[in-house]
């Protein structure tokens, strides 16, 4: 397993990791928006993307699709809980084609794989063609999450990260790490820089559905929860500063 303990500055931009896995969530590509897209938005993810790709380092991407929608507030609006969840699928895919894009704008060559079959518009998933990918030097985006209801995009980039053997799986959110408690409401929340699977799970530090903690655990993928907002955060994470909270 890789360490992320703070490394010697003269080596600081020498990445720890070869392969890891980022897990964007659908909102952060909307930025200050309420719903949809925001493309300077995705294209400053997409520079920070390509910032990480140029250091060497196979990389794979997860996205979820609730800035579209979610399969649980479509359900809670009376739409049946299967049928909102493909629709929060097609999100993703929706999602995942829009950084293609602006990657590839950036001379970054990307695939788009996803875990339903849509074959005008991406490869399906198959394990070896995305390990292939990986080690040709492409970006790999994953959409529609496992491909079945009731598991959420963390699920699917627990999954799609041990399938593909990626040394950590990277969380990109809002805060700057795993907290205590909401720090959006409390105040005195504690940021807590390093903990076990077990305190996550025993403590019910819910930055993650416990399906998605429990596979990394079960497979020794360490997650790095950090505050995608803050440029450059991306690459100090493959590089081994200590930022956010780690989980091991």
């Amino acid at each position: 397993m890789a360490d992320t303990a703070p490394r010697n500055p003269e080596a600081a931009a020498a990445p720890v990791f070869k392969r890891v896995l980022l897990k964007l969530s659908g909102e952060a590509l909307m930025g200050e928006r309420s719903f949809g897209l925001d493309e300077q938005v995705v294209g400053v993810i997409a520079d920070e993307i390509k910032g990480v790709h140029a250091l060497g380092i196979e990389l794979a991407v997860v996205i979820g699709g609730g800035n579209i929608i979610r399969g649980v507030a479509a359900s809670a609006a009376g739409i049946e809980r299967v049928t909102g969840d493909y629709m929060g699928m097609l999100g993703t895919v929706i999602n995942a084609l829009a950084l293609q894009d602006a990657l590839e704008k950036r001379g970054v060559t990307t695939r788009v794989l996803t875990a339903i079959e849509i074959r005008e518009v991406a490869e399906s998933f198959i394990r070896r063609r995305a390990i292939r990918h990986l080690e040709k030097g492409r970006v790999v985006i994953f959409a529609a999450g496992t491909g079945n209801p009731y598991f959420t995009t963390d699920s699917a980039a627990a999954l799609r990260a041990s399938e593909i053997h990626a040394e950590a799986l990277l969380k990109a959110t809002k805060v700057a790490g795993i907290y205590t408690a909401d720090p959006c409401r409390d105040p005195q929340a504690e940021l807590l820089h390093e903990l076990t699977y077990h305190q996550v799970l025993e403590r019910d530090l819910r930055f993650m559905d416990a399906a998605a903690i429990s596979l990394c655990r079960e497979n020794h993928i360490p997650i790095v929860l950090f505050d995608l907002r803050e440029r450059g955060n991306v690459r100090r994470v493959v590089c081994g500063e200590p930022v956010g909270s780690v989980v091991r």
